[in-house]
């Protein structure tokens, strides 16, 4: 039985946390946006959305890339995208070039996200993939959390686009130097790309993960992609302050997501785990946008919703591979569950940063409401705690 190799698990965690920190800057930077570039809350919406618009098509396409370019050569091929939109974005002389650099980030964040999970599954020993994949699902609060402490140190947005790509080109070479080369590849071929991606759209379990990870990412972006502004509007809690509240925010996520690693290792019930959590997010959502309480319970309730909303893509991700049609797509079976992440992130900020700027925060409640009814009862279907592809 191989060992686990947490020095590459380290590594590859570490490159998804440098993709979620080019998530989060858009988010901290708002305020500096609107300021230079005189946006509303709907385009600054935008910027965070549109970041994951490749993933809408483009994640079963990125799986089955990984399952025959190599999984470590698709993830350093992510990081120079990222880092390359980071760069064109600093340089953006307005709008619509840094929107148009949102794309490319969003490009190089899909490829990661896929390559990532397809890098552990290879290196991490079985009877430890749940926890390994839990600390990987750790990466996106983390990064957001890391963008929303350091974001307000820059008074100026392009030095924190400059120095996100001077992250990821670190994070390129640590990539070449500790993660191990996949075996040796198949050549690519669009028919057998096509047979692979029509095999887990049709298997059903992959599909059912997607879609509840669609509403996660809706509903974790409803609140994360305006929370600096929800604190700074309605709290009248400084730039600087904001950031912090909204990284110890943000991190309170990681707490979920290792939680939901021990109880999956402890052989809790998946579909359970998620029932729990959308109802729990759905319900703080409510509190948090219709401005029921006061600023501390409002403020206490964004920690609830952080902390137990972790649990999903936690259970989503390491879900995966089990409910992969073999064990040879479970990086497109990945894939397609990150394109339902990625549709969630597109519709979330657009949506409710549309909603808020023509009806007011509280009609984000109802939104998030919504969808987190709708994905709890898709989740009772998902039964994954038993690998169907032996």
């Amino acid at each position: 039985m191989r060992d686990t190799r947490w020095s590459v698990v380290s590594v590859v965690v570490g490159a998804g946390i440098v993709t979620a920190i080019q998530v989060g800057k858009a988010a901290i930077a708002t305020p500096l946006l609107q300021a230079d570039l005189g946006l509303d809350l709907a385009a600054a919406g935008w910027l965070t959305g549109i970041f994951a618009v490749l993933g809408l098509v483009g994640g079963i396409p990125a799986g089955t890339l990984v399952a025959r370019a190599g999984d470590r050569r698709i993830l350093v091929l992510g990081l120079a995208s990222v880092a390359l939109g980071a760069i064109t974005g600093a340089t953006a002389p307005g709008y619509t070039v840094l929107l148009a650099s949102r794309v490319l980030e969003g490009f190089g964040f899909l490829l990661v996200t896929v390559a990532g999970p397809a890098i552990l599954n290879r290196v991490v020993r079985d009877g430890q993939r749940d926890i390994a994949l839990a600390l990987w699902s750790c990466f996106m609060p983390a990064g957001m959390a890391l963008a929303m402490i350091v974001g307000p140190l820059f008074g100026d947005w392009r030095m924190l686009w400059w120095a996100s790509a001077g992250l990821a080109a670190a994070a390129i070479m640590a990539g070449l130097t500790m993660i191990p080369a996949a075996p040796a590849r198949i050549a690519v071929s669009w028919r057998r790309t096509v047979s692979d991606a029509m095999r887990v759209l049709t298997s059903g379990g992959p599909v059912l993960l997607a879609v509840c990870f669609a509403f996660y990412s809706l509903i974790f972006f409803a609140l994360f992609s305006f929370l600096p502004v929800l604190l700074m509007e309605q709290m009248k809690i400084a730039h600087g302050t904001a950031g912090l509240l909204g990284a110890l925010t943000t991190g309170a996520n990681i707490i979920g997501n290792l939680g939901a690693g021990y109880l999956l290792a402890r052989g809790a019930s998946r579909s359970s785990i998620l029932f729990g959590a959308y109802l729990i997010m759905g319900l703080a959502g409510l509190g948090i946008f219709s401005q029921a309480f006061g600023h501390m319970p409002t403020f206490l309730l964004c920690l609830l919703f952080s902390s137990v909303g972790g649990m999903i893509p936690a259970t989503l991700i390491s879900s995966a591979p089990l409910l992969a049609p073999s064990a040879a797509l479970a990086s497109v079976a990945i894939g397609l569950v990150m394109q339902g992440s990625n549709l969630g992130q597109v519709i979330g900020p657009v949506a409710v940063g549309g909603a808020i700027e023509t009806f007011g925060w509280t009609a984000a409640a109802g939104i998030v409401a919504i969808a987190a009814l709708i994905a709890a009862a898709v989740a009772v279907f998902i039964r994954s705690d038993h690998n169907p592809t032996g």
